[in-house]
C-alpha cells in the first residue's frame, strides 16, 4: 500500500500515512469522546472528551506504528529489504520486497508484533495502576491505551492469513511440511473463515440494532478475505510457475542497440514500429546496459534528437537471471526490485528478455489450456 502523505524517518524506515486513516482518526475520535469516556468517567466537559479523544486516537496509531516497526526491524535483521510503513483505516501495514526465506525466519517477523502489542499493554496497564486513585484524563488515556494494546496483540494472534497468528500457523506447517506453498494454501483458508466469521458477527451486530459497530465489524471481515483471497491467488500463480524455466516465456533473441544511437530514433524504430518496451544495450559486443520505456519518460520530447541512450539507460545494477532459472524465481526478483524486466543473459550474451507481460501472457495460455501446470515442469519438480 501506498502512503499518500509521507511523515518521515525512522530508524532508516520511511513512515506515511494512506488516506484512509484520516477516516479512522475521526471515527476513533467521535467513538470515544461521544461513548467510551463519558460512560468510562462521567463529570467531565465535552472539550474535555474530545481532546482525549483526539490524543487517544494519536497514541492508538503511535502503538500500532511501534507493532509494525517490530516487523520490519526483525525482517530487516534476517536481511529482508523493507521499503516502509503505512499507517491505514485498518491499523498499519509494513511493506516487505519479499516473503520470509524460512519457516523460522516468518515465525519471528510474525510473532514479534502482538507480543510488542502485549509488552506495551502491560507498560500502560502498569502506568494506570500508578495514576489509578486520580479521576484525571492521564488515568483515562493509560486505561484505554492498555486496554487497546492487549486487544491489538490478541486479535492479531487469529490464526487466519494475513493477520500474524495466521503467518505464525503459515510458519508452523510450513516448518513440518517444509513447503511453504501447502502453508500458505491452510493459512489462507483459515484467513477466509475467520473473515467470514467477522462478517457473520457484524451482520448479526446491525441485526440487533447496532448499526455502526456491526458495519465496522463485517468490514474488517471483507479486508481480511479480500486480502486472503488475494495472497491465495498469488502463491497459485507462483506454485503454477514452479520448475518453469525462463528459457519457455522469455522474449527470446531481443534487438540490441548502441548506446549511441538517439532517443527519437529509439521511440520511433523500436518501441512504436517493432512494439518493444525494452531493450538490451550492447557496445563492441558488451552488454553495457538496458533501455526502457520508463527511462525516456523522463525525458522532454523535445530534447529525443539530441539525447543518446548512454545517458538515460540504466548500466547498473543490470539485473539478470539465465535461461533455467525457475520463472518463479523471475518473478520475485521483479516484484522485489520494482522491475517491469529482467535481462536474460548465458555467459556474457544476451539471449532473451523476460517481463511481467510474458509471464502474464503464459498464465493466460495455461488457463485458456485448462491446465494448472505444464506437464515437463512437473516431472521435474522432484
Amino acid at each position: 500500500m501506498k502512503a499518500t502523505f509521507r511523515l518521515g524517518r525512522i530508524a532508516g524506515l520511511e513512515i506515511g500515512i494512506h488516506y484512509t486513516w484520516l477516516l479512522a482518526f475521526a471515527l476513533i475520535t467521535w467513538t470515544l469522546a461521544e461513548g467510551f469516556y463519558p460512560s468510562s468517567f462521567p463529570g467531565w466537559s465535552k472539550a474535555t472528551y474530545w481532546g482525549l479523544g483526539a490524543v487517544s486516537s494519536i497514541f492508538l496509531f503511535a502503538s500500532v506504528l511501534v507493532h509494525e516497526m517490530a516487523h520490519s526491524l526483525v525482517a530487516r535483521s534476517k536481511g529482508m529489504e523493507v521499503e516502509g510503513i503505512t499507517l491505514f483505516i485498518f491499523g498499519g501495514v509494513s511493506s516487505l520486497s519479499t516473503e520470509a526465506r524460512s519457516a523460522g525466519d516468518e515465525f519471528a517477523i510474525a510473532i514479534v508484533g502482538p507480543l510488542t502489542s502485549i509488552v506495551l499493554g502491560l507498560a500502560f496497564g502498569g502506568a494506570y495502576l500508578a495514576v489509578s486513585g486520580q479521576n484525571s484524563p492521564v488515568t483515562a488515556l493509560t486505561a484505554y491505551l492498555s486496554l487497546v494494546n492487549f486487544m491489538l496483540g490478541f486479535f492479531n494472534l487469529l490464526p487466519g492469513f494475513p493477520l500474524d497468528g495466521g503467518r505464525v500457523l503459515r510458519a508452523a506447517i510450513w516448518g513440518t511440511t517444509k513447503s511453504f506453498y501447502k502453508a500458505t494454501r491452510i493459512a489462507t483458508t483459515g484467513g477466509r473463515m475467520v473473515a467470514f466469521l467477522f462478517i457473520a458477527w457484524g451482520v448479526l451486530q446491525v441485526l440487533s440494532g447496532n448499526i455502526l459497530p456491526g458495519l465496522w465489524i463485517a468490514f474488517i471481515g471483507w479486508f481480511l478475505h479480500n486480502a486472503a483471497d488475494s495472497s491465495r491467488q498469488e502463491t497459485l500463480v507462483q506454485e503454477a510457475l514452479r520448475g518453469v524455466r525462463v528459457s519457455e516465456v522469455m522474449d527470446q533473441h531481443p534487438d540490441t542497440i548502441n548506446p549511441a544511437l538517439a532517443v527519437d530514433v529509439l521511440v520511433r524504430e523500436f518501441f512504436l514500429q517493432r512494439g518493444k518496451r525494452a531493450l538490451p544495450v550492447h557496445e563492441n559486443g558488451h552488454l553495457v546496459g538496458i533501455i526502457s520505456i520508463t527511462d525516456v519518460k523522463g525525458v522532454a520530447q523535445g530534447d529525443w534528437p539530441l539525447t543518446r541512450v548512454a545517458q538515460i539507460m540504466t548500466s547498473s545494477p543490470l539485473r539478470s537471471v539465465t535461461p533455467e532459472t525457475d520463472v518463479a524465481e523471475a518473478l520475485r526478483m521483479l516484484a522485489e526490485h520494482n522491475l517491469n524486466q529482467l535481462l536474460v543473459i548465458t555467459g556474457d550474451v544476451t539471449v532473451g528478455i523476460i517481463s511481467r507481460e510474458n509471464i502474464i501472457r503464459y498464465i493466460q495460455l495455461m488457463s485458456d489450456q485448462g491446465v494448472s501446470r505444464r506437464p515437463g515442469a512437473l516431472a521435474r519438480r522432484g
